[in-house]
């Protein structure tokens, strides 16, 4: 049976162009981009075209652009040379709703002496800006907000936070892992200091993703050891990703205007199905500003794993929140920073389209849903209660 997967905010399927442009390096193109010889120099030459078409994406230049293993990587790096590169100043500011790549990083530093701000979000997932302007003080290092929220799809404003966090001559990093590829980016009118970005969100493969860090901007390398990326991150490169990563951004912005009707419409025809069909819904989220393939809708008085092994039994792929999470007994961090009432964050679900999704996914989906939650409402003794409008 076809799988119907809706949960492209966890990792996406590799595109058939990014894995035919990654082969010839698990082969004939072995060498190490770091050899003398011109066997290994060609492959040099084969990341360098991947860093710029990576560039491309964001308008930044190809020397702003770092090799990583992933997006927590990235973060990690982002935040860690702000603080090493000022290590005078002890104060981080950040969200609740961050992906456990900032906040784990964050509570791991209030063990080393820091102090971290959490700024608070409202019902609709969206920060007060005055919250932040307060927030900033003499002793502030480093400002990190993502870019779009991984749970909500929750837009955040980086060009207004970006002019906060400037005026104040604070280093300020975003967490960009869910909005490149589905969000036009230009680095060179967005002013922030750093970006990160993963492969397996845009379909490329697992393992690989970089930092944008802006020329001028004060650097100091979180992996020590080699020379590779001119000295900012050590380690022999993940070739094959790499190359994949790059032609994968090139299909990104080839495909940017889909993101903005094709997936936003089988979104909304999903969202509004759900809406209709199944009693007592609400969206998660701030429904106007946030990613065009994400939609996190609750149930109320049943419980979100329930649903998602009835689904999984029809071969259905969603999620109850952050696949960094989902292990955990803990209800999403994320809707607890929103306000979302007890009854209705244990039955969270959250689909995430990509260009793969179909008309026919969408149709499944609708059929299976509200039988599902019907079932699961008359197990519950809350649901029994709880009538379709």
């Amino acid at each position: 049976m076809k799988a119907i997967y809706l949960d492209n905010n966890a990792s996406t399927r590799v595109a058939d162009e990014v894995i035919e442009a990654m082969l010839p390096y698990f082969g004939t193109l072995y060498g190490n981009p770091s050899s003398m010889h011109t066997f290994g120099g060609q492959i040099h030459r084969k990341i360098e075209n991947a860093r710029q078409e990576i560039a491309e994406l964001i308008n930044a230049e190809p020397d702003e652009i770092i090799f990583t293993s992933c997006g927590t990587e990235s973060d990690n790096t982002a935040v860690m040379s702000a603080l090493q590169s000022n290590p005078q100043k002890k104060h981080i500011i950040t969200t609740k709703v961050e992906h456990p790549a900032v906040i784990n990083f964050c509570k791991t530093m209030v063990r080393k002496g820091y102090e971290v701000t959490y700024l608070p979000v409202d019902k609709s997932g969206k920060l007060n800006l005055e919250d932040l302007e307060s927030a900033i003080t003499d002793n502030t290092v480093a400002v990190s907000i993502m870019y779009a929220n991984n749970e909500t799809g929750v837009i955040f404003p980086i060009d207004e936070i970006a002019s906060i966090v400037k005026s104040k001559g604070v280093m300020l990093h975003t967490d960009a892992v869910q909005g490149v590829g589905k969000l036009l980016i230009d680095v060179k009118k967005l002013p922030v200091d750093m970006l990160s970005l993963s492969g397996h969100k845009i379909h490329a493969s697992k393992g690989v993703g970089a930092l944008y860090v802006r020329k001028g901007t004060r650097f100091s390398p979180y992996m020590i050891g080699g020379h590779q990326e001119k000295g900012r991150r050590a380690g022999t490169e993940n070739v094959a990703s790499i190359i994949g990563l790059g032609k994968a951004c090139v299909l990104a912005k080839k495909y940017m205007h889909e993101e903005h009707t094709k997936i936003k419409a089988l979104r909304d025809t999903l969202e509004q199905g759900l809406l209709e069909s199944c009693p007592n819904p609400r969206i998660n989220g701030d429904t106007e500003h946030r990613l065009t393939n994400t939609t996190n809708i609750s149930f109320e008085y049943v419980e979100g794993e329930a649903i998602l092994l009835r689904l999984n039994e029809d071969n259905i792929c969603a999620s109850s929140g952050s696949a960094c999470t989902s292990g955990s007994l803990e209800p999403s961090h994320v809707l607890r920073a929103m306000g979302v009432p007890f009854t209705a964050i244990h039955g969270s679900i959250r689909f995430s389209l990509s260009r793969y999704s179909t008309d026919e996914d969408i149709n499944i989906v609708l059929d299976r849903m509200p039988k599902i939650i019907k079932e699961l409402r008359e197990l519950s003794p809350y649901g029994r209660e709880v009538k379709a409008t």
